[in-house]
């Protein structure tokens, strides 16, 4: 699963690919904006903890896996 997140005021958005779904995902982020967590944890396919401030978070875009492709593609 490809996530995508922007940060308010951050020209840059923080992009990385994780195995969770998209339910984990949106219940991380909804239990640390209820105040259950300071921080909202995401974790990657190689095993790092994303940690973001869900108040910076403009926005969170969760995109299916791509396959993977060889070649050149149009």
């Amino acid at each position: 699963m490809d996530v995508r997140i922007g940060i308010i005021q951050s020209p840059r958005e923080l992009t990385f690919e994780t195995d969770s779904s998209a339910e984990e995902i949106l219940s991380a982020l909804e239990k640390a904006r209820a105040g259950e967590g300071a921080l909202a944890a995401f974790t990657d396919t190689k095993g790092s903890q994303i940690l973001v401030n869900p108040d910076s978070i403009a926005y969170l875009e969760i995109g299916a896996k791509a396959s993977g492709r060889v070649g050149f593609v149009n």
